[in-house]
């Protein structure tokens, strides 16, 4: 391909909207373009990439044993009705309705749709397992969309989805995808961890996601320092902090005007943070639900809305419903009395003794506050795990990094056969629901994670496996024409061979080629110039500051040991 035919959109200036390296080097590179919040148009270079990353998943797909088929986008309400998701799934999901007032959304999963296939094709045990996926298009309407391609609107997904007839097989399904999905990281170059994770709206048993530890990462991953245990913050298990026993004491109601922060507390009874239980307060769909941790911990909302059984509208409440619940402001909530229609309380607060909570009275505090003596409520698990919390394996200390989500795998079970009459006879006669698993892939968002991994000052590195070309030839005057029959002789051979090439026969200054070849981080640079009259060109790779000075009849070689490598 030559540049002087090609929609070239580089840009020198990074766009004021990018707040991280991928969105800015996709956007400067001119790999893709805004159209609108959170919706990108993929321009030739970034569809190449994009197109490499689908390709080693598709054959890492079929590898193992899945089969590609592609499913509508546009998807009739009546499905998501028969699992109960229709209203579950929340405002992210793009509903319309046709001319006839029919329902449908945009598809932004699909697990219903998987489900009605297996309902009508799948009879008998002889046709398990049976793993089908798609690569396809999903649409969400993020309430805030950022990072690009990171979280947007409209993205693409690889998604399949397992059917098996036991336990034991859809471990086994699970246990193939990911191998599959380690050998299609590993290909496009990212260095990923697998860690537990929250089952959320897509519901199951169990799950994992595979992350790519990243300061930019919208989430939060639990480390150990001693074993391999790695989670989630939405789903790692904080391991609660016993307390030494003490004598239980007598109820003191103290006024505390105007202190309602814990760092305002411990500085008004000159105690720890640890001492009190703050309770918050949240409207879960149309019910009160109060949430008591430890004045040093915060509330983890996932666990909260798991164990509320998956509310379709959570947030903090406002002043008005905290009013309601405590007949006090802000500031002042506390279990003794309180007007909720849940509580639930963190085990840390349920082992605690004598601590201190808000009266539910504007300007006062309760000292001495035992659970199961002063109140009752859930208790359970609802905070976020900190640095230096013991791992749940091994009691050795937790650290805390940031992570990019690439993929994640789930075990269904039947959640969903269940719900939509999917099943199958077996061996005996008898009628039973087919167990399921669903794995995906963000398309897109691993590509922005790969450049996220792989870039410096100068623009894009591309790990060969996915990068649009992999050598761009650089002749540094086309108007010379030794030079340019040496790098057309070089283009053709190389071009011969299955390499797929470049030549940049723009009429620029060498400095402005090697810039855009920086920036679009082609792997191999290959500049033909002076050193010609000596037979030699220039060879450069992106990941390198390294300029090799090599014949012309070895420079072929040269490339071809990149791809030996």
């Amino acid at each position: 391909m030559r540049m002087s035919k090609m929609l070239i959109c580089t840009l020198r200036e990074v766009p004021a909207e990018a707040e991280i390296a991928s969105h800015q080097l996709m956007l400067r590179a001119g790999m893709m373009r805004k159209m609108a919040s959170g919706i990108y148009n993929f321009m030739p270079f970034g569809l190449r990439a994009l197109k490499k990353i689908e390709d080693i998943v598709r054959e890492e797909m079929n590898k193992a044993g899945s089969q590609e088929f592609l499913a509508s986008a546009l998807l009739p309400a009546e499905l998501w009705q028969e699992s109960g998701r229709w209203e579950v799934f929340g405002p992210e999901m793009f509903k319309l309705k046709d001319r006839n007032s029919r329902e449908f959304c945009l598809g932004p999963t699909h697990e219903e749709v998987f489900t009605d296939i297996a309902r009508n094709e799948i009879k008998s045990y002889r046709q398990l397992p049976l793993n089908l996926y798609q690569i396809q298009t999903k649409y969400r309407d993020e309430r805030r969309p950022r990072f690009g391609v990171m979280r947007s609107r409209e993205f693409i997904m690889k998604d399949a989805y397992s059917f098996d007839k036991d336990k034991e097989g859809l471990d086994l399904s699970y246990n193939k995808m990911y191998e599959a999905y380690k050998n299609i990281f590993v290909r496009c170059g990212l260095d990923t961890k697998c860690v537990e994770a929250d089952s959320g709206a897509m519901g199951g048993s169990g799950s994992a996601e595979f992350m790519v530890q990243s300061e930019v990462g919208e989430d939060d991953v639990v480390f150990c320092t001693s074993c391999d245990y790695a989670a989630n913050m939405e789903k790692a298990p904080s391991t609660p902090e016993i307390p030494l026993n003490e004598e239980l004491k007598n109820l003191e109601k103290i006024e505390t005007p105007n202190v309602r922060t814990i760092g305002e507390l411990v500085t008004f009874f000159n105690t720890d943070a640890k001492k009190f239980a703050k309770t918050l307060i949240y409207r879960a769909d149309d019910k009160i639900v109060a949430v008591m941790v430890r004045g040093d911990r915060e509330v983890n909302e996932t666990k909260v809305i798991n164990a509320l059984g998956g509310a379709v509208e959570f947030e903090m409440a406002d002043a008005e419903t905290v009013f309601k619940a405590t007949n006090a402001q802000v500031g002042f909530a506390g279990p003794i009395g309180l007007k909720a229609d849940i509580l639930l309380v963190d085990d840390e607060v349920a082992n605690m003794f004598n601590f201190i909570v808000g009266a539910n009275d504007t300007g006062y505090h309760i000292n001495n506050v035992n659970y199961g003596r002063e109140f009752k409520g859930k208790v359970g698990d609802f905070r976020n795990v900190v640095k230096g919390d013991k791992c749940p394996c091994c009691g050795e200390e937790l650290t805390i990094a940031r992570g990019i989500e690439v993929g994640h795998i789930f075990k269904l079970g039947t959640k969903y056969s269940t719900s939509m009459g999917a099943s199958f006879i077996d061996e005996n006669g008898e009628s039973k629901p087919l167990i399921m698993g669903c794995y995906g892939i963000g398309i897109n968002r691993t590509m922005a994670a790969i450049i996220e991994q792989n870039h410096d000052d100068n623009g894009i590195i591309w790990p060969l496996s996915v990068a649009p070309y992999h050598v761009i030839i650089v002749p540094v005057m086309i108007k010379n024409e030794e030079q340019m029959k040496v790098a057309e002789g070089l283009y053709n051979k190389l071009t011969s061979l299955g390499i797929e090439v470049i030549i940049d026969d723009r009429d620029e200054r060498a400095g402005v080629k090697f810039k855009d070849a920086d920036l679009m981080g082609i792997p191999m640079r290959i500049t033909v110039g002076k050193k010609i009259s000596e037979s030699q060109v220039e060879f450069k790779l992106r990941a390198s500051k390294e300029v090799e000075v090599i014949s012309i009849d070895e420079i072929v070689h040269r490339v071809q040991q990149e791809f030996n490598k």
